[in-house]
């Protein structure tokens, strides 16, 4: 998976290739918007990964901290990205944690039921104080 061992490996770049984000442009916003670190650290689109480091993405769906077992400049398959990083088990139970919640905050309407109609609309404003 890996290229030559000489070439450098941008951390936008990897972000990219690994499919954490659809653009390389995305990522490097979120890498200057302080969504994705290294080691715990602020990091720079430019910056140089290697393997062994620790980077934590941050998203509106989710927060991930993954260990970079391999590195790629180039986007490939999801298969072969999956192999770019190894996600720790404590990422692992805090995401399944987050969408158990996320589960449970939203309202559950049967199945079939459809839009709620006028006077449930207001309930739901009432109960919910908007």
């Amino acid at each position: 998976m890996t290229q030559a061992q000489d070439s450098k490996y941008r951390l936008d770049k990897w972000l990219w290739a690994a499919r954490f984000f659809k653009t390389r442009s995305l990522a490097a916003d979120a890498v200057e918007g302080g969504k994705v670190r290294i080691d715990a650290e602020r990091a720079k689109p430019a910056k140089e990964v290697r393997i062994g480091m620790l980077v934590t993405i941050r998203n509106k769906d989710f927060e991930m901290e993954a260990q970079i077992t391999g590195l790629s400049n180039m986007r490939r398959g999801a298969p072969e990205a999956a192999l770019l990083y190894a996600e720790t088990a404590n990422s692992m139970t805090k995401r399944e944690h987050a969408k158990l919640n996320k589960v449970n905050e939203t309202g559950v309407r049967e199945r079939g039921l459809g839009r709620p109609t006028k006077r449930q609309q207001r309930d739901i404003k009432k109960f919910t104080g908007i």
